[in-house]
């Protein structure tokens, strides 16, 4: 099967399209004809060298935990799904090797759910990873409806999906962005604010009392200014301050799960979550979707079209 792999430590210019075989099929697993596979900013950190200390690598590595396809095989004592069902997941395994960026995936289904119907390939695939973060960063902030969160990169793919996710829950969502996103966040629910110097006044003057909680989906230092707006300091998450846990906030890291995946779905089915897909590349330009994604001006997400 054609998938892109890279054997070595580098930037973009170390992925290539090659041939593989096809992956084996376990128990508990099934094999998904890839239709998109979702890109995100952690595919090419691995492929950097930054998270060596929390992941063992075997080479090649075929990259990507982002998927959406159609089952085409189920390994041995797996009843989930059958052949033909449409499914997408966030297939991270307990190594970094045979990932997304592919014709075929062997999936765990424990990293798998069914396709929101609502949605497109290219669409649903956008979701896993970022929705997945989202979804559990308002969980363990314990967000609840008819409070206050302050989203930092809202119009980012994470962030994007954040405010739909907790406009769905009930929340009242203010929403960091560059002005030229302000438009964007406002079709989605939330309140914009610009990020960058003068932050907390901004926000203050939206919520004079505080918020009741804030989730960092960017980073740039900016937890400390967060725990100056919640009224409980721990309710704060970040995603992309590994300091966060020192500062006495959440940093969090995104687990597979399909109970959340069913639930993501649901809400697109209920057309109260859509993905923007701001660039849908054919596979072998996975090395442009990369560079696409390290300029870190995409609004919404990069998908791989397989």
């Amino acid at each position: 099967m054609k998938a892109i792999a890279y054997s070595a430590y580098g930037t973009s210019d170390v992925l290539g399209l090659v041939d593989v075989p096809e992956p084996k099929v376990g128990p508990g697993e099934v094999l998904v004809r890839v239709k998109a596979a979702g890109v995100n900013p952690v595919d090419w950190k691995l492929a950097a060298g930054y998270l060596d200390s929390l992941f063992e690598v075997r080479y090649p590595v075929i990259p990507g935990w982002d998927v959406a396809g159609v089952v085409e095989a189920v390994g041995p004592d797996t009843f989930d799904y059958a052949v033909g069902d449409e499914v997408y997941g966030y297939v991270r395994k307990e190594w970094v090797e045979l990932g997304t960026y592919a014709e075929l995936v062997a999936a765990p289904v424990r990293t798998l759910a069914r396709k929101p119907r609502a949605l497109t390939f290219e669409q649903a695939a956008g979701i896993p990873l970022a929705g997945l973060t989202a979804h559990q960063s308002l969980l363990r902030v314990g967000a609840e409806a008819g409070e206050t969160v302050l989203i930092h990169s809202a119009a980012g793919g994470t962030g994007s999906l954040g405010v739909q996710i907790a406009v769905a829950m009930g929340l009242r969502v203010i929403g960091t962005a560059g002005e030229h996103n302000h438009e964007y966040l406002r079709s989605l629910g939330a309140e914009p604010v610009l990020y960058g110097e003068g932050l907390a006044d901004r926000v203050r003057a939206l919520a004079p009392e505080g918020v009741d909680a804030a989730l960092d989906f960017y980073g740039d230092d900016v937890v400390a200014t967060l725990q100056s707006l919640v009224k409980e300091r721990h309710r704060v998450a970040s995603i992309a301050d590994y300091t966060a846990a020192e500062q006495g906030a959440h940093q969090l890291w995104v687990r597979p799960d399909t109970e959340g995946l069913s639930f993501l779905a649901r809400l697109a089915d209920e057309g109260a979550l859509t993905v923007n897909v701001e660039h849908a590349l054919p596979l072998a330009e996975a090395a442009k979707a990369w560079e696409l994604s390290e300029a870190g001006r995409t609004r919404g997400k990069i998908v791989l079209t397989v």
